[in-house]
């Protein structure tokens, strides 16, 4: 079997309603490593953004210090979306609405880096800014309006980074 020269990136972020140690947020904080762990162990799971803390709830988004973030990569969306809509993951999706606020513009990018890649949080806030301004493109998309693995250029500068507001995104909570 011949490698895929490209794997699929996918960034999440999530506006919390409440500081992750709070009770509110109990459950979610809890099911993280576990559900994480279900991730490593999915076929077609290739990396995720970690600190030491194991997770990358830690980890800056967008200036926004109520923002969390989530970036994995995968062998296609295929992978992805069975991980996904399965499971653990599948309990915390149904649950998002407890522990996060509704966001209004894009909170979920898709795009093709080339295998091995591992992308970066500046990457991930360009392509979420690049679906908010220019809405699914090659360069950044969805699962409802994914496009073939490949390289992409830009449709035009990404909108600036402003703080997300509420609305309904394809949340991948990993």
């Amino acid at each position: 079997m011949t490698p895929t020269p490209y794997e699929l990136a996918q960034v999440n972020i999530a506006r919390l309603q409440a500081p992750l140690d709070s009770p509110q947020l109990k459950d979610f904080v809890d099911a993280l490593d576990p559900v994480n762990a279900v991730a490593d162990r999915s076929p077609g799971f290739v990396w995720r953004l970690q600190s030491d803390s194991g997770n990358a709830t830690d980890i800056p988004v967008l200036g926004d210090e109520w923002l969390i973030i989530n970036m994995s990569v995968w062998r296609d969306t295929d992978a992805l979306t069975a991980f996904m809509y399965q499971g653990q993951h599948r309990e915390l999706l149904a649950r998002r609405r407890e522990w996060f606020e509704r966001l209004s513009e894009a909170a979920t990018a898709l795009w093709w880096v080339p295998a091995g890649h591992h992308p970066t949080v500046a990457e991930a806030e360009e392509r979420i800014l690049h679906l908010r301004a220019h809405g699914p493109t090659a360069y950044a998309f969805t699962l409802r309006t994914s496009f073939p693995a490949g390289p992409a250029e830009p449709a035009g500068p990404a909108a600036p980074a402003a703080p997300a507001e509420p609305t309904e995104p394809d949340a991948v909570l990993s």
